[in-house]
Formats: structure tokens, C-alpha cells, sequence
């Protein structure tokens, strides 16, 4: 299981975040604190707090998401 930290100061960022996990194949969640969202689910996602640093876990490989993870890392 890989795990990036990441922000996602607008609200497009959080949709082409939503398009981007969609692509895969594999299960991605979304979290911050003890809340843990399916990052495929634009709702879900919105409904975490955006100012703050999310924890993205993921478990299968895509180069096109981990390059988009990248422009958004925080660490």
C-alpha cells in the first residue's frame, strides 16, 4: 500500500483529482484525520476539508496518477 500527502487548494483541483483516480484500476481512499473517503466519489472528496493536508493510499501502480499526485504533494 503506497501513501502521499497531498492538498488540493481548489475545488477543480479536487474534481481532476476524482477524474484521475477514476482512470484506475485499483482502489484509492482519501483521508484526513479518522475520516477515510473512496477518492473516486467527487462528493466525498468535497466533503473533506480542502485547506488541510490529505493522506491519499493506494495499492496498484499508474504512472499517470503518481505524476498528478506529484504536482499536488506537500511532502
Amino acid at each position: 500500500m503506497k501513501e502521499r500527502k497531498i492538498k488540493l487548494p481548489e475545488v477543480a483541483d479536487a474534481k481532476r483529482f476524482v477524474t484521475e483516480a477514476t482512470k484506475c484500476d485499483f482502489d484509492i481512499d482519501v483521508s484526513y484525520n479518522r475520516v477515510t473517503i473512496d477518492a473516486k466519489s467527487l462528493l466525498g472528496v468535497l466533503s473533506l476539508d480542502l485547506t488541510r493536508e490529505l493522506t491519499v493510499k493506494y495499492g496498484g501502480e499508474d504512472i499517470r496518477f503518481e505524476n498528478f499526485l506529484s504536482v499536488y504533494a506537500t511532502a
